[in-house]
């Protein structure tokens, strides 16, 4: 019976970091396994920032190094508007760093966010760079021997055996039904072809394994099979599955029948020189009910393609069966509602229905305060459990990271970039356990995992609560939001975990 000294499950680019980091400290009994059938092209493009880097850097020089590098080739293969110049028969102007604008209705600038990795690294002495979640994914995966990477197991049970001081991890073979309703994209097709998931389902075309190891790290995204396993028949059961956050998404994929007079409109008004622009009505106050917010990116693709991602606030139920022709009139209501500018209704209404795509945000709350909408909590005596509930990342041997622990919007680009925090502080503690002889001190363990918990819940509290306000925010708002998330000294967050 063989007993890793970690286990992580989830090979998603947190998984993997993870165990990169493990192995950098000298920890090379390990194994990670994904329930994903076998790797393959899947995922939106990741926005690393500063502290994401920094994170990636101290967890694995390489990674850093490579996953640089095929960033800033991302960014520097991305498709300009030249297209759009030619259509408005006006001049090149001299190419200048690619932007991400934020404008009102008007077309006014409100900020605008420089996507070089060089400007970046000036501001805060990292830089940013975008990349394809394969990718990025693709570059960890590769820097791990093969044989400790499993594809095609997915994680049906976990058990503590206090007997062998370790943790059994039960898996399945050839299970269908890899699609994640919390964590992807849905348009008509795969939101119909969606299975259930039933985890006392077994396939008899599939085939159960077992793995034990010292400790487990979960790095099984936001609809987490490890987390709601660790919190049945316990007082968080009632977090054991994400929670909708309130806000969801409707796009299009691609817009190829767009008038010249209308491309016009769009390109001097909003895209100017940007490849992509978020717009939405500055009028509104931060006072005002955040839930009834709309704000709309527009993107360019290659080819001359407009695309298009409203955000919107609005009921879970609304979204339900809901694809094509159907998206495209949620959109332009909400659009009306919010009395955008004609131009951009008008290219909502060109959206090819096939292209339509769909997708509610989920939320892991790092803190919960208010217990009325979790009918399971109300009856808990709160001399114990306090209005203010922290649902744990840990339980024995088992820890949360990244989604699995917090999981929230993309609307900061901090998922990935928390993540890999999480990852780096992680194997921190973990490779200060192996240091010290520690694998069968639980108390040594516990003390552990609390100290992880203590330094990251905090500020997942402030960033979460950030990604929800984040648009009514002054400029001096941003730049001490900035300073303080991207301009952390890394080396002092390390000793803090020693």
């Amino acid at each position: 019976m063989h007993i890793y000294d970690v286990l992580v499950v989830g090979a998603g680019p947190i998984g993997l970091a993870t165990a990169l980091g493990l192995r950098q400290r000298g920890i090379e009994n390990i194994l990670v396994i994904d329930q994903t059938r076998a790797f393959r092209q899947v995922g939106q493009v990741i926005d690393l920032l500063p502290n994401g880097l920094n994170a990636l850097k101290y967890i694995d020089l390489k990674a850093y190094e490579e996953v640089k590098k095929k960033g800033m080739s991302f960014l520097s293969s991305t498709p300009s508007n030249d297209n759009a110049n030619q259509t408005t028969q006006k001049p090149k102007s001299p190419k200048t760093s690619p932007e991400w604008v934020q404008k009102n209705f008007k077309g006014e600038r409100i900020r605008a966010t420089p996507l070089s990795y060089d400007h970046w690294f000036q501001q805060y002495g990292e830089g940013r760079v975008s990349i394809a979640w394969y990718d990025l994914q693709t570059i960890l995966r590769n820097l791990l021997p093969e044989d400790s990477v499993k594809a095609n197991h997915r994680c049906i049970n976990v058990v503590y055996e206090p007997e062998y001081k370790c943790v059994r991890v039960d898996c399945v073979s050839h299970l269908g039904g890899e699609q994640n309703p919390y964590a992807h994209w849905e348009n008509a097709q795969n939101h119909e072809n969606a299975q259930p998931e039933n985890l006392e389902i077994i396939s008899q075309q599939s085939e159960t394994k077992s793995f034990r190891a010292k400790l487990v790290v979960a790095a099984d995204g936001i609809n987490s099979t490890v987390r709601r396993i660790l919190y049945k028949n316990t007082p968080y059961q009632a977090f054991a599955r994400p929670e909708y956050s309130g806000f969801a998404a409707v796009g299009c994929q691609g817009i190829s029948e767009v008038s010249n007079k209308l491309l016009t409109e769009l390109n001097e008004k909003f895209f100017e020189n940007s490849r992509i622009v978020t717009i939405f009505n500055d009028e509104i106050s931060r006072d005002s009910d955040c839930m009834k917010q709309v704000w709309m990116m527009l993107f360019q693709r290659k080819g001359g393609q407009l695309g298009y991602i409203i955000h919107l606030a609005l009921p879970l139920d609304s979204l339900k069966h809901k694809s094509g022709t159907a998206l495209i009139d949620l959109a332009l209501l909400s659009l009306e509602k919010a009395n955008f500018p004609t131009c951009l209704k008008q290219l909502v209404s060109l959206s090819p229905p096939a292209n339509m795509l769909q997708r509610p945000y989920y939320i892991h709350r790092a803190m919960i305060s208010d217990r009325l909408q979790f009918p399971s909590t109300a009856n808990l005596n709160l001399d114990t459990h306090p209005l203010e509930m922290q649902p744990a990342w840990k339980a024995q041997r088992v820890v949360l990271v990244g989604d699995a622990a917090h999981g929230m919007p993309p609307f900061m680009a901090q998922g990935a970039n928390q993540g890999f925090e999480d990852a780096l502080a992680i194997a921190t503690l973990i490779a200060n356990i192996k240091d010290k002889h520690d694998w069968d001190n639980t108390q040594a363990i516990s003390e552990a995992f609390d100290k992880y918990e203590h330094l990251r819940r905090p500020f997942m509290v402030d960033i979460q609560k950030a990604t929800l306000e984040r648009l009514y925010w002054s400029d001096k708002e941003w730049q001490d939001y900035s300073q303080k998330l991207y301009r952390r000294n890394f080396n002092k967050l390390l000793e803090t975990l020693q």
